[in-house]
């Protein structure tokens, strides 16, 4: 089976056919997916929609684009949504050099509260991290995070070993379909294979040859024989490693998730 390691469930792209998202991703073969919060309503829209699908589980947090906004409330909700049986991670927390919504030092200060929110559940981070390697390795070690998930990975391929060899695992999207994303390829090549995951971060960043429209996780797969081309790797051998990686850093059990009954 495989497993979509970021998704945006909640986004208002799916609110039309959401139903049909979800049922065309089973029909790819995609069994589960870990649907992200960004804020803390759509941490709540995220645990909601786990409740609501079998095939779903979430990830709570606040991403740094919204940093500049948060308050010791707001943290507060988190902790208490992210000791739901369906939560599996926190994030979509890190930081946004890009953008540059609020301020770097805000951004700072929410990624560290969300880093010691995750030691304190016992849960994984979904790291977001744009035009911020330095900082982001820095605070991540500054912090001793174990269970981290570098989603969407874009940095060197000396900083993805460095992340392997301290026990994170990266993510690879769509962009890893891109044909100018060969530096990216050489990252998927030099990884240990149980530092890795497959993910459609939709609706965004749709995969070759679907590029520029709406991304699904039923796009998984694109990518994933992306992932198996450069790794020169056959598709049901990347299928199996990429399903216990999954399951490993997010604590993916019966007895850990009791999937809810739905579509």
């Amino acid at each position: 089976m495989w497993i979509d390691a970021h998704v945006h469930l909640d986004a208002p792209a799916f609110d039309a056919d959401r139903d049909g998202v979800v049922a065309r991703a089973a029909s790819a073969g995609v069994a589960l997916m870990v649907s992200a919060g960004t804020t803390v309503d759509g941490s709540r829209r995220a645990l909601a929609l786990a409740e609501r699908y079998s095939s779903v589980v979430a990830a709570v947090g606040i991403h740094p684009e919204a940093a500049g906004n948060v308050t010791q409330a707001d943290f507060e909700v988190l902790a208490t949504l992210a000791r739901h049986p369906r939560v599996v991670a926190i994030g979509e927390v890190g930081l946004d050099y890009y953008r540059d919504h609020a301020p770097r030092c805000l951004q700072i200060e929410v990624f560290r509260s969300q880093i010691r929110l995750a030691r304190e559940v016992g849960l994984p981070l979904v790291v977001h991290d744009r035009e911020a390697h330095e900082d982001v390795e820095r605070i991540l070690r500054d912090e001793g995070a174990a269970r981290v998930v570098l989603h969407c990975f874009s940095g060197t391929p000396e900083m993805a070993l460095r992340c392997a060899d301290a026990g994170w695992t990266v993510s690879f999207a769509g962009p890893l379909t891109f044909a100018k994303s060969s530096g990216l390829r050489e990252v998927a090549r030099c990884l240990p294979i149980d530092r890795v995951l497959v993910e459609t971060d939709a609706p965004y960043l749709a995969p070759v040859p679907f590029r520029g429209r709406r991304c699904e996780p039923a796009f998984l797969i694109h990518t994933a024989h992306a992932l198996a081309a450069a790794r020169e790797t056959d598709i049901a051998s990347l299928e199996a490693a990429l399903a216990q990686n999954a399951r490993g850093v997010f604590a993916l059990s019966d007895e850990a998730i009791p999937f809810a009954a739905g579509p």
